[in-house]
């Protein structure tokens, strides 16, 4: 049996917790032990209905899920309803969908309660970036085929600020972009811009691991029109490792609809 007896939960105290990539399975005992003792839970879209039946009856859930240009609430004030409710002595959950720092702003949240002297534990999740390849049959890795791959966010506000060195990242083996979807028909000719073959294998997954899944197979010539039909959330795999998923398919999901619907916009309460 797994215990926890040397990590208690505290009053006060922030944890920024990563739900995983969709599946509620996926989520770390850590993540779960915490959100059955929270009493504030401040959650994103993305996370499955499941994890929020977890949660104590009588704690506050604060939804605070961004869809494009949509925000239900400004992550300035994401992060200042973060820092009230520690100082009101609570157990806090901040629930991000995949890992809180892979392109979840689970840094700037921890950098904003550092600043305001809240403690705060930042509890990993399973990343998109490798589960839903994985879901999908492929590895971002694999011997004699991919020995690199990197992670990109295909946000455009993320993409204008960073100024990426393509150049380099056509080079490597495999790239995952995550958020991508809406983007894709330029993103995949800004690879082919930068060297990367029109006839390279991708791969777009869309509502990975979940019973909504569903994965599209092309080339950077093609993926953009094959892919059209896709919704987000959307998993973007450009290399060779694409190649494996009809082999390595493993998950075989029944066709239901996604279970990402937008949560009831709960504001903030005074309890």
């Amino acid at each position: 049996m797994l215990h926890s007896h040397n990590r208690p939960v505290e009053r006060g105290k922030v944890y920024l917790v990563g739900a995983g990539p969709g599946d509620p399975e996926l989520i770390t005992v850590r993540g779960l032990t915490l959100l059955r003792q929270a009493e504030v839970v401040v959650y994103d879209r993305l996370v499955h209905p499941a994890l929020l039946a977890e949660v104590p009856a009588t704690a506050e859930r604060i939804y605070v899920g961004k869809t494009p240009g949509r925000h239900v609430l400004p992550q300035e004030a994401i992060q200042e309803l973060l820092i009230d409710r520690a100082r009101r002595n609570r157990i806090v959950v901040r629930l991000k969908g995949g890992d809180p720092f892979v392109f979840g702003r689970g840094g700037e949240e921890a950098r904003a309660l550092a600043q305001a002297g809240i403690p705060f534990e930042v509890v990993p999740g399973v990343t998109s970036a490798i589960a839903v390849p994985a879901y999908a049959g492929i590895p971002v890795t694999q011997r004699g085929m991919a020995g690199s791959f990197a992670v990109v966010t295909g946000h455009r506000c993320d993409l204008e600020a960073l100024a990426l060195d393509w150049s380099a990242l056509a080079r490597i083996d495999t790239l995952v972009l995550l958020m991508g979807l809406r983007r894709l028909p330029e993103l995949v000719r800004t690879l082919q811009a930068h060297g990367r073959a029109p006839d390279t294998p991708v791969a777009v997954i869309s509502n990975g691991t979940t019973a909504a899944q569903q994965c599209v197979l092309g080339t950077l010539a093609d993926i953009a029109e094959r892919a059209a039909h896709l919704s987000t959330p959307a998993t973007v795999v450009v290399g060779e490792v694409t190649r494996l998923a009809d082999d390595l398919a493993w998950f075989h999901p029944e066709p239901t609809p996604s279970p990402f619907s937008l949560h009831p916009e709960t504001q903030p309460s005074e309890p």
